[in-house]
């Protein structure tokens, strides 16, 4: 969790802080930008720990802010980290280390500030929260970091530690039992999709994390959703844009697969008998827009680049059953997915396009699909769309019509979560 010093906590951060309370993801936070004007860490700390119900265990501690910020010291080792800065982060910051009770330490930060770290470290020895990893695995206490990513001070120390405090490979929950990593069949889980990484491919990539078993280049493996048989050639080690090609690979291993529409998100792949492990939840949006493709001669471009960002979850798409089917609703939960989607259409598939936001309050999923719509004692005050699994989503303008909807249907459960994720992690 990317924390800004200056903004604190944001719509964004507390939406995925609710996806990791649900899945119990393990969660680790970085407060960035101390080297602008900022929050008080103890303010900022205060924050996390209020607003989320969430233990803190702050790993290191800023040493001053904004203009004065001079580093970070491992609370832990009680080594000083002191700072300079580099020229838009092009260059690695300069690092000098000493002793906490060193007294070049002293002489190297201001009296003032000398101080206040002193204080505010023995703060945190008697209130805070101590180091538990078992806290730290199960989600209700997270380690925090201070730094600053743009001059890339603190990231080094933040990927050490990350690896030194973070969940070994171990076993997975499936819809048929527990899938341990020594379970002999290979098991993978695709995590992510990826189009266009490489533009003059036009390629798509399947992020694949290995659960189980041992991944051997060109082996078969079926696909949990679709019940295909797959040959997984060309495996790839992935970072930033460089890639490595591999013999095989082990349990938290993550390859790169092409992909030609042979994979979804929430897919679960497997050697062996068939394992199915529990999807992504996709979550009710909150903005709207219909995207017209301004040039209707590059429809099939603007069809595929739709697709194509939907299937990497860039994007919710909903279709109207009463208008043309031909433009899209998109549905996010943040303002910049719409123009990130403008954007790689454009840039990706030459496509141009033009949003027209829509005034909504909620997108909600019945649970039971369309069975369960039968019973809908009325069809006002709310409309009907689908989603990329052809399921109905209601589509609510005002909170008075999802209240009313609900007074005169209470027998309909409606779900912030795509069901079929939600049944997925309920019959594990």
């Amino acid at each position: 969790m990317l924390i800004d010093a200056a903004k604190g906590l944001e719509p964004q951060t507390r939406k995925l802080f609710e996806v990791c309370r649900l899945r119990k993801i393990p969660l680790f936070t970085f407060i960035n930008k101390l080297d602008r004007p900022s929050r008080e860490p103890l303010e900022l700390i205060d924050e996390v720990e209020k607003e989320f119900n969430l233990a803190t265990y702050p790993v290191n501690w800023p040493i001053g802010t904004g203009d004065q910020f001079k580093g970070v010291v491992d609370r832990g080792s009680k080594v000083v980290y002191l700072f300079e800065r580099s020229v838009g982060g092009r260059t690695k910051a300069e690092v000098a280390t000493y002793e906490l009770d060193d007294p070049k330490v002293k002489e190297l930060i201001p009296t003032h500030l000398y101080e206040q770290l002193m204080e505010e470290l023995e703060i945190l020895d008697a209130a805070a929260h101590p180091l538990d990893l078992e806290k730290i695995h199960n989600g209700t206490l997270t380690p925090i970091y201070f730094g600053s990513a743009m001059n890339n001070f603190g990231v080094e120390l933040f990927l050490r530690s990350f690896i030194e405090l973070s969940l070994r490979p171990g076993a997975f929950s499936s819809a048929e039992g527990i899938v341990p990593t020594t379970f002999p069949d290979f098991t993978g889980f695709v995590f992510k999709l990826q189009a266009n990484m490489d533009p003059r491919h036009r390629d798509r990539i399947a992020f694949v994390r290995v659960c189980s078993g041992m991944f051997v280049k060109d082996m078969d493996v079926t696909n949990s959703r679709s019940g295909r048989t797959i040959q997984l050639s060309q495996p790839k080690k992935l970072f930033a844009k460089e890639r490595q090609s591999i013999e095989e690979a082990f349990p938290g291993d993550i390859v790169g697969f092409s992909n030609p529409g042979a994979f979804a998100i929430g897919d679960t792949i497997s050697s062996g008998k068939k394992i199915n492990f529990p999807g992504i939840p996709t979550f009710a949006p909150e903005l709207f827009a219909f995207l017209e493709n301004k040039e209707p001669s590059r429809y099939k471009q603007f069809h595929k680049g739709i697709t194509a960002l939907q299937d990497e979850g860039a994007i919710q798409i909903l279709w109207m059953t009463e208008r043309d089917t031909r433009i899209p609703l998109l549905a996010a939960v943040g303002p910049l997915q719409f123009e990130v989607v403008q954007f790689r259409l454009q840039s990706e598939y030459g496509v141009a396009t033009i949003l027209r936001t829509v005034d909504m309050h909620t997108a909600l999923w019945p649970v039971g699909a369309w069975e369960t719509m039968k019973t809908a004692t009325s069809r006002s005050g709310y409309t009907i769309a689908t989603d990329k699994f052809e399921d109905p989503v209601l589509l609510f303008k005002t909170k008075w019509d999802l209240n009313k909807f609900r007074e005169v249907n209470p027998d309909i459960e409606l779900s912030k979560v795509d069901p079929r994720t939600v049944q997925a992690s309920m019959d594990t």
